[in-house]
C-alpha cells in the first residue's frame, strides 16, 4: 500500500489551470480506489479551487464528490489571502495550519507520504 499526498497549488484562471485541477483530482481517485492511502491538500491558489468544484453546476464535481472523503484539508493563510475563506467553510473542508498558518508539508513527508504536487 501506498501513501500519497496530493498537493493542489495550481490557479484556477486558465484553461491549463483547470487540467491541472483534473489530473490532480484523477490521481488521488485513482490512488484511492487501488486502495491506497492517499489524501488530497489545496495550497496556495490552488484554494481557490474549492468552491468551484464544490458546485454542483461544474462539470468536475462529480470527480470532487468521487474524492472529498480524503481531502485532508486547506490551507488557512492561503485561503484568507484568496479571499476564499468562506467557501471553503461552506463546502466544509476543514482548514490546516500546522506550520505558520500552513498545511506542514513535512508532516506528511514524515509519515512516509509521496508527495505529488498540481
Amino acid at each position: 500500500m501506498q501513501k500519497v499526498a496530493v498537493i493542489v497549488l495550481a490557479d484556477n484562471e486558465t484553461h491549463g489551470d483547470m487540467g491541472y485541477i483534473a489530473n490532480a483530482l484523477e490521481v488521488t481517485k485513482e490512488f484511492k480506489e487501488g486502495g491506497d492511502e492517499v489524501k488530497l491538500i489545496f495550497d496556495g491558489a490552488g484554494t481557490k479551487w474549492i468552491g468551484t468544484l464544490a458546485d454542483k453546476q461544474n462539470q468536475m464535481n462529480p470527480l470532487y464528490e468521487a474524492v472529498k472523503d480524503v481531502i485532508d484539508g486547506a490551507c488557512h493563510f492561503c485561503s484568507g489571502a484568496f479571499g476564499v475563506r468562506n467557501e471553503v467553510e461552506k463546502a466544509g473542508i476543514p482548514f490546516l495550519k500546522d506550520y505558520n498558518g500552513h498545511p506542514s508539508i513535512k508532516k506528511y513527508v514524515d509519515a512516509g507520504y509521496q508527495v505529488i504536487t498540481f
